[in-house]
């Protein structure tokens, strides 16, 4: 079992990219969702960021997540009182299911779909790192048709995270995600192959 992390900027299509290598058989751990996990109102970790940011976050009882990272984004602070809540939490999950596919020691792949990669210093556990890479204008355009953010929220977001050149310096290997998708399989493929030479 090799682990593989995966890492790029907001709205590059890391996920995507994640996805094809579910679909050849690797498992995937996800950290989104567990981060959403954690916004859950059964989540011990609920009242602590309701009680952080106050109840305007919420919804029918729930934490919008929109209205929280309007909050967060457009405050350093707040951001790091966010992160420094829900990231430790994030990590040990990371760290327990690295540690037990490690332990199974069976072989393929286990992809780490982490944005927030280099920033959590978690490249360590992974075995290769790959960065995802779109331009701007095309993260753009993807995020205001896919989640319908304004120009701006999805500026402060991608500026809020370590720069994607700095990310792909420090990559094994760069996936460039701006064209169509039948390139970015073909250059998955591409991984695919490299990462199976290294394997044998």
């Amino acid at each position: 079992m090799h682990i593989v992390g995966i890492t790029g900027s907001f709205g590059s299509g890391k996920t995507t990219v994640a996805r094809l290598l579910r679909e050849r058989g690797a498992k995937v751990f996800d950290a989104d969702k567990a981060a959403h996990a954690l916004f859950l109102p059964k989540h011990p970790c609920f009242k602590k960021v309701v009680s952080l940011f106050g109840r305007e976050i919420l919804v029918g009882g729930r934490i919008d997540r929109r209205r929280l990272a309007k909050i967060v984004f457009g405050n350093p602070q707040a951001l790091k009182k966010l992160c420094h809540l829900t990231h430790p939490l994030i990590i040990q999950q990371i760290k327990k299911e690295v540690g037990r596919y490690r332990s199974m020691r069976t072989p393929g792949l286990f992809v780490l779909d982490v944005p927030l990669l280099f920033e959590a210093k978690l490249e360590g556990l992974c075995d290769y790192v790959v960065v995802v890479r779109s331009t701007i204008r095309v993260q753009i355009a993807r995020l205001q048709k896919r989640n319908h953010f304004s120009q701006s929220e999805i500026l402060r977001r991608i500026n809020a995270q370590m720069p994607i050149a700095l990310k792909a310096a420090k990559a094994d290997f760069v996936i460039y995600n701006q064209d169509s998708i039948q390139k970015t399989k073909k250059q998955v493929e591409e991984l695919c192959q490299e990462l199976k030479k290294k394997m044998l």
